[in-house]
């Protein structure tokens, strides 16, 4: 059971993390991108990412988006947990991050405030929010479009 300080830290940061998200819009130019839907609930995430010259890290990311607070939380705190890493490094923290809001890892310093999702695993209904714009992700990294090097 979640403590009530534990509680009031988690609804704060997704809270802060959904008002004003700090990761919001649009990159350009435009290397990666995909639309995650969630239908059951009506998540929306469009994410766009720029990668690095050789086209293995993550030098930025942006969403839009329209749904709950958790899942646009998510999605900012993920751009956040990505920027600089490389692409196979991503993909294993989109496996870790299932395993975690499912309540069966952590991450590890620096990554230790993606943690704060775990309380979804108390509520299956909400996982789908958690884990939609890292499941976009996931589809982004494995597309192989074009590059568009103007929006």
């Amino acid at each position: 059971m979640m403590k009530t300080n534990d509680r009031h830290i988690y609804q704060q940061v997704i809270l802060t993390h959904a008002r004003k998200p700090q990761n919001k819009g649009k990159t350009n130019p435009v290397h990666r991108q995909h639309r995650g839907e969630n239908p059951y609930c009506g998540d929306v995430v469009d994410l766009t990412l720029v990668l690095d010259e050789a086209e293995s890290k993550i030098a930025d990311i942006k969403f839009e988006g329209a749904g709950c607070a958790l899942c646009l939380a998510s999605a900012d705190l993920m751009a956040i947990a990505i920027k600089g890493k490389t692409i196979s490094q991503v993909l294993l923290m989109v496996e870790q991050f299932r395993e975690m809001v499912a309540g069966n890892t952590q991450f590890e310093p620096p990554l230790e405030k993606l943690n704060i999702m775990q309380g979804v695993s108390r509520y299956p209904m909400r996982v789908k929010c958690a884990t939609l714009a890292w499941h976009t992700l996931k589809a982004a990294l494995s597309s192989v479009e074009t590059r568009n090097e103007q929006v």
